[in-house]
């Protein structure tokens, strides 16, 4: 919701112009006034959103490096169909067209009218160039670095793509615990570990969009190779697969674990650790309790670099923030200095894995809106 005055601020117009279109798209039922904002000791100024009510539709499709999730969803958040955690190996040259199969299936089988889509919303990790619409993690023969046009070209559907740990960003800075926070950093804990940053409740992607690169500070005292062909990547020890990695040894060399139990049942590594951290199993919370440890290493950081409002902690990882917030709190106790980290909360998002999701959804809203208004 916003004011006219924050409207014009927002598109660099005049307020006379800004008025007439904002009674015109309040006639035609596009926009609803949803009545006056918070005094602030001057006269409160009427308030504008978009009518949820409406019938389009956003098609989102959230990926990570072994599974991607499809929704279809309304303009107020309601799930009219989707497919969760379909197992999608990123390095799998068929990637790109797996992706495509899969979002076509899930607009066919919902059996919805096709014109009601708006647009459609990738998150994707990597080097994401949103204005270029491409990603420079992978070569330009690969289906995944122009994942965008094939999507467009296919389905005649415009179609936007970001960085996930933005994504996630955007998710909490609209729905979590990043609401009405001006400074705020996201940290995306899944197989790697990313870093949305939100400056004066905007999201900051840097002079070329790559801002947020938080797995690959050199924080790693090991020699362990990171994915990104360097060694001593903060990402080596502070992801879920850091702890898989660190459970499935422990197990090999003779602890007794129920994560064995549970990977045989489930072809995601990160639900079984997760599910057994849960229920006690004290080799997957001694290993979930390290990364949280250089974690809150790494944030040490941060916090001297940005000084943010929040730290808040999202992605998959978010599921087990109970046992790892513990760890954080100690390695900001080791390196940080204490008057600067007592101005940052640190909070354990509520979204969980779902915050990629609802921000995809949300980045189709907030830059194909015309097409709701056309």
């Amino acid at each position: 919701m916003q004011s006219i005055a924050e409207i014009s601020k927002y598109l660099s117009k005049s307020t006379p112009i800004v008025t007439k279109t904002i009674n015109e798209l309040v006639k035609s039922g596009i926009l609803l006034d949803t009545g006056l904002e918070e005094s602030t000791g001057g006269r409160r100024a009427s308030q504008y959103g978009l009518n949820k009510q409406l019938p389009h539709l956003i098609a989102s499709i959230a990926i990570d490096q072994y599974y991607s999730s499809f929704t279809i969803s309304d303009l107020a958040h309601n799930i009219i169909a989707q497919q969760k955690d379909v197992g999608i190996d990123l390095k799998d040259q068929n990637a790109g067209e797996m992706i495509l199969q899969h979002l076509e299936r899930i607009i066919a089988t919902s059996e919805i009218d096709k014109k009601h889509i708006i647009g459609v919303g990738i998150s994707m990790p990597g080097f994401v160039n949103p204005e270029e619409k491409i990603n420079d993690s992978y070569p330009k023969n690969s289906s995944l670095h122009h994942l965008y046009k094939q999507i467009e070209d296919k389905l005649n559907l415009n179609t936007v793509i970001d960085n996930d740990s933005r994504c996630i960003a955007w998710a909490e800075k609209e729905f979590g615990h990043g609401v009405d926070i001006a400074h705020t950093l996201v940290i995306n804990l899944n197989w790697g570990v990313g870093l949305g940053i939100i400056i004066n409740g905007e999201i900051f992607k840097g002079a070329t969009g790559f801002a947020g690169e938080f797995s690959h500070i050199p924080l790693s005292d090991k020699n362990t190779l990171c994915s990104c062909g360097k060694r001593g990547c903060l990402e080596v020890e502070a992801s879920l697969n850091a702890a898989i990695q660190n459970t499935e040894s422990d197990i090999e060399n003779g602890e007794y674990s129920i994560y064995s139990t549970f990977v045989k049942a489930s072809s995601n590594k990160s639900d079984a650790l997760i599910e057994a951290a849960k229920l006690g199993d004290q080799i997957a919370i001694n290993n979930l309790g390290k990364i949280g440890y250089m974690l809150g290493k790494g944030i040490s950081t941060l916090l001297h670099i940005l000084n943010p409002n929040k730290i808040i902690i999202s992605g998959r990882g978010a599921e087990v923030g109970n046992i790892i917030a513990p760890q954080i709190q100690v390695a900001i106790n080791e390196f940080s200095i204490p008057k600067i980290a007592k101005m940052t909360t640190i909070e354990i998002s509520s979204l969980h894995k779902n915050a990629q999701l609802m921000g995809t959804a949300a980045l189709v809203a907030d830059h194909l809106i015309e097409n709701i208004i056309n």
